[in-house]
């Protein structure tokens, strides 16, 4: 089977951080596993590319970076009608546009689209009128998507409730944040003794962007923070240079350190005494499950249905309501450093490894495919019965 996976850029993202792991991973389990990159700029080439080879449209001599979605819907048909692959990948909510366009484009020559669900999908941050709209496109994706992933149980019902797929056309994979030899080197230094000294060490990761809402864990830390105690950020994106003002005019810049990008900065974690999530909307954020990993304490908003079941119903991190200031400065007065459930967090984490998720993809892929290649050999035949409706079939 040969399975085509299909990205923006190198930019950083977890959404892509993950499917590059997985390609990787696929490949080293046998699976023909092409990727088609819209272009190769971004920090994450380095990083993560090494030694992957992956398909590139040739480049216009502007950049498209700004228009990247409309660039790969224009560049991906070739390849999908050079490569025919067996199946599409879709690596999260941002392509499902992407995927949408191809089976509008493609027809009947558009293989079947497996796309993972890597975002909350209720969206109460969104003004009325355009959660109202955004549903209404939900919905759409259930009729020209064949199968969806969503990366933890409770999202089985969010999928079924907002997008509406066909009996059968969901699958539940633990998303796959770490690698077990991640996990080991995490629980090791984590499980080192914390450093002494004067003060509280805060953590948060994340693409420095709105949907995190770093403003609401600036404004909660300067308002509880104790006197030596320090934050320490680690990602970049566009709000940045706002953030940074903001923490000037807060008073607290000399204790709010904003490390930019760095390669692997779960591993940085065991540094820290206190890891911080302040996202307005997620699906299951993969920095908690590295925190999880490290053993640290954990402060996060609840950010979508499934952080109740990731975090154990609070006994593996403390929840508060999505953006509440008070709530959260309260969390961080209150925040000490004490481990929780060492036992349960490992056991937690470990079901959301790559090695796992690798073989359940490939799994899903194959019973999607068999389902697919059963309803064309049934609309070939002179002797069909009933509708042709596809069935697929939840693994």
């Amino acid at each position: 089977m040969r399975i085509l996976t299909f990205l923006h850029s190198f930019e950083l993202g977890g959404v892509e951080r993950i499917a590059l792991r997985l390609v990787r991973s696929w490949r080293e389990n046998g699976a023909d596993a092409p990727l088609f990159m819209g272009r190769v700029d971004g920090p994450m080439r380095g990083e993560l590319a090494d030694g992957l080879s992956y398909e590139v449209p040739r480049q216009p001599f502007f950049g498209t970076a700004r228009w990247e979605t409309i660039w790969m819907i224009a560049t991906l048909p070739r390849t999908i009608r050079r490569l025919r692959p067996d199946l599409l990948f879709c690596a999260g909510n941002s392509y499902t546009v992407v995927a949408v366009a191809m089976r509008l484009m493609l027809g009947r020559r558009c293989p079947p689209i497996v796309a993972k669900i890597s975002n909350d999908l209720d969206r109460p941050d969104m003004p009325w009128a355009v959660r109202k709209l955004y549903r209404i496109w939900l919905r759409v994706q259930g009729r020209f998507i064949d199968h969806f992933v969503g990366m933890e149980e409770p999202m089985r019902g969010e999928i079924a409730d907002r997008i509406a797929p066909p009996s059968g056309a969901i699958t539940i994979i633990p998303d796959p944040a770490l690698t077990l030899a991640q996990i080991d080197r995490l629980r090791a230094t984590g499980s080192s003794p914390l450093r002494s000294g004067p003060g509280r060490r805060f953590v948060a990761i994340g693409r420095l962007a709105r949907q995190k809402n770093f403003p609401l864990m600036l404004k909660a830390f300067a308002e509880s923070r104790q006197p030596h105690d320090h934050l320490t950020i680690y990602g970049d994106g566009p709000e940045r240079p706002t953030l940074e003002r903001l923490a000037a005019r807060l008073k607290i810049e000399a204790f709010v350190h904003f490390m930019g990008h760095v390669p692997d900065p779960a591993s940085r974690l065991p540094e820290h005494d206190i890891f911080l999530l302040s996202s307005d909307y997620e699906g299951v954020p993969a920095v908690l499950l590295e925190a999880l990993a490290a053993d640290r304490a954990i402060i996060a908003t609840h950010c979508s249905r499934s952080i109740a079941t990731l975090l154990n119903d609070g006994t593996l991190g403390q929840l508060i309501p999505v953006g509440d200031r008070a709530a959260f400065a309260q969390a961080i007065a209150e925040a000490d450093s004490a481990r929780r459930d060492s036992s349960t967090s490992l056991k937690q984490v470990c079901r959301f490894s790559i090695e796992h998720a690798a073989t359940a993809y490939l799994a899903c892929f194959a019973t999607v495919e068999k389902s697919r290649s059963g309803a064309t050999a049934a609309l070939a035949s002179p002797c069909r019965h009933g509708s042709g409706t596809t069935v697929q079939s939840r693994t």
